[in-house]
Parts: structure tokens; sequence; C-alpha cells
């Protein structure tokens, strides 16, 4: 079944109720996926209504990614209906600031650090064991998760929660690359840099300015255009990449 284009392939995409992961399953939706989108809000309906109202195959599932049993749950009730799961994006994430701006590392809570790490790194190490089963069967996958150049380099408005997990993010990736590539499954990391998100949008306008300022390239970016580099690291012709960092940020970190 590896290679088979005659099927719908099927696209979980978590965080997907707005931002990046909306701009991820509108454009997996137009490449005619299948999309599971998954968001702990209710905004994941309107998301899908819209992508239904253009003819797309989507479904909404109101999830907390931090529910291993619901996570379990899910992944098995879409492996028994559509007898795969052949791409998993990995996108929801919280970094909960103050006032828009970071918390130090030594005032920021066990508690605080804990919930970050549950849904930034722990959720997509779950749903990757989950979902890797039914990827080695078929024989293809793709994996793709969302890093952050905060994972990369050391940005501002990033706190050391957000930075650990996103670090922690590319870590995982090239391991599970490793173990799953036999089995013609990719795992990739994307990450981005200062795009236009409801988390983004935290702040003052002076704030703006000066990020705006560091970007080579002159903007902030869109979801859309982390969405055509998920495109991509999906497709068929991603085949020979794996365990790699897409670097999408305007410029503002070049390794």
């Amino acid at each position: 079944m590896a290679g088979d284009k005659s099927v719908q392939r099927v696209a979980v995409i978590t965080g997907a109720g707005s931002g990046i992961g909306k701009g991820i399953a509108e454009r997996l939706a137009r490449k005619g996926y299948r999309i599971i989108a998954i968001d702990c809000s209710e905004s994941v309906h309107m998301v899908v209504s819209s992508l239904h109202e253009m003819g797309h195959a989507v479904e909404a599932v109101v999830l907390n990614v931090t529910d291993e049993s619901a996570v379990r749950n899910l992944v098995a009730n879409i492996v028994d209906r559509y007898d795969r799961l052949d791409i998993l994006v990995n996108n929801a994430g919280i970094h909960p600031k103050i006032n828009g701006e970071r918390a130090s590392a030594l005032s920021l809570s066990t508690e605080v650090w804990n919930e970050v790490l549950a849904v930034n790194i722990t959720a997509p190490f779950v749903f990757s064991r989950e979902a890797v089963p039914a990827m080695r069967r078929n024989g293809w996958g793709r994996i793709i998760n969302m890093s952050s150049r905060a994972g990369r380099m050391v940005v501002g408005t990033a706190g050391v929660h957000y930075a650990t997990a996103k670090a922690g993010m590319i870590g995982m990736t090239r391991v599970l690359a490793s173990e799953v590539a036999p089995f013609g499954i990719t795992a990739n990391c994307i990450a981005p840099g200062r795009i236009e998100t409801p988390l983004t949008a935290q702040g003052s306008a002076e704030q703006r300015t000066r990020l705006v300022a560091e970007i080579p390239v002159g903007r902030i970016g869109i979801p859309d255009e982390i969405g055509h580099a998920v495109e991509f690291l999906a497709s068929e012709e991603s085949a020979y990449i794996t365990g790699a960092v897409l670097d999408v940020n305007g410029g503002t970190f070049m390794p």
C-alpha cells in the first residue's frame, strides 16, 4: 500500500482551531486530504464548517491533547473507520505570557512549566506513538512536528518553558525519524519565526514594530506559508527528507 495514490490520505492536525493550525488544515484540505482537525476550542467547528462549504472532507474534534486516554481512543477510532492514518501534524501549543512579555525563568512556577511541556512536547510524543503503528502497517507515513525559532536560538519573547519544549521537539523528531525510517515513515520539524496568530498578537504596537524590524524580509509571516511547508513535507516528493528542521522565519535565524 506504500505510495498508493488511489486512496484518500488521512491527515490529523492538532491545534487546528486558529492560527497556524487553521492555515495547515486549509492548505491540506485543498490538496485533497481527509482532514481530522483537532483543537481544545469549539472554534475548530467554524474552521471545519467553512471547509465543508467548499466541498472538502473535514471533521472537527474538540479534545484536550494532554488527555492521553482520549488521544489513544481518538487515534484508534480514526484507524478503525478509515483503516489508515497517513499524516500527523503536531501543531498544538501554548505559551503563557504576562502582558505580552515572557515570564522569567526564576519566577516561573513548576505548575506552569509542567502545563506547557504537557501540551507542547508530551502530547506530540503520545500522538506520534499512537499513530505510528497504522503508518507502519500501511508502509507510509508523515509526522510533522511544529517547533519554533525559539527552539533554535534565544528569542526575547519566548519563556524558558516554551523554548525547552520546542528544542525538545527537535530532539524527539530526530530520534523518532531514525526509528521509523525503515517503515516508509518520515518525521520532520518546522520551526516558524514570527507568524500572524492569536498567540503572537499578544503585546503592544511598539513591541510589534520592534519585532518586524528584526526580520530581514521586513514583515511577519502568515499561517498559509507554514501550510505550504507542511504540504511539501507531507508529499511523496519529500520521501528522502527525514529528521530535518525546516526554518520558516523570514531570515531571523540562519543556521
